[in-house]
């Protein structure tokens, strides 16, 4: 993947370099071939992960169910799946747009 996401189906993978702990839960930048995301709880056994998805549920208004971390539960580095997101945060779909 040259990218921080790409489309697999309606599969929306996307590789993530959590920081957890932090003041707000946000998505940032493009950081090399990982999307930054915040979120604000802290990394105690997945729990960071675990809150990051849900955020992510919420962002892409979906069920948390449809989001499979692929690795890095216990880890910044991450890969989720995403199934058939409705909607789609600007920077994935900026990037999403320059890939089609």
């Amino acid at each position: 993947m040259n990218s921080f996401c790409c489309m697999d189906g309606d599969i929306l993978v996307l590789n993530v370099l959590g920081t957890p702990a932090a003041k707000r839960d946000h998505i940032g930048k493009p950081k090399g071939n990982q999307l930054q995301i915040s979120v604000t709880e802290k990394p105690v056994r997945g729990k960071a992960t675990d809150h990051m998805v849900r955020y992510l549920a919420k962002e892409f208004d979906i069920s948390a169910n449809d989001i499979e971390v692929v690795f890095g539960r216990y880890n910044v580095n991450k890969q989720l799946r995403i199934k058939q997101p409705k909607r789609l945060p600007g920077v994935i779909q900026r990037e999403i747009s320059k890939l089609s």
